[in-house]
């Protein structure tokens, strides 16, 4: 699984949580785990 594939996977998770309106740790950490892969993603992409 790609990066881009991780990203997009944990972001359906995300919105689904987010949905169902879960606990705000649940949401907030989902939301941490995003944003490195998101970090990770432009670091080795050398996207700027």
């Amino acid at each position: 699984m790609t990066i881009n594939d991780q990203i997009v996977a944990l972001r359906n998770e995300l919105n689904k949580s987010i949905e169902k309106a879960e606990s705000y740790e649940v949401i907030y950490n989902l939301s941490i785990k995003l944003d490195k892969l998101i970090t990770l993603f432009y670091k080795t992409t050398n996207l700027k």
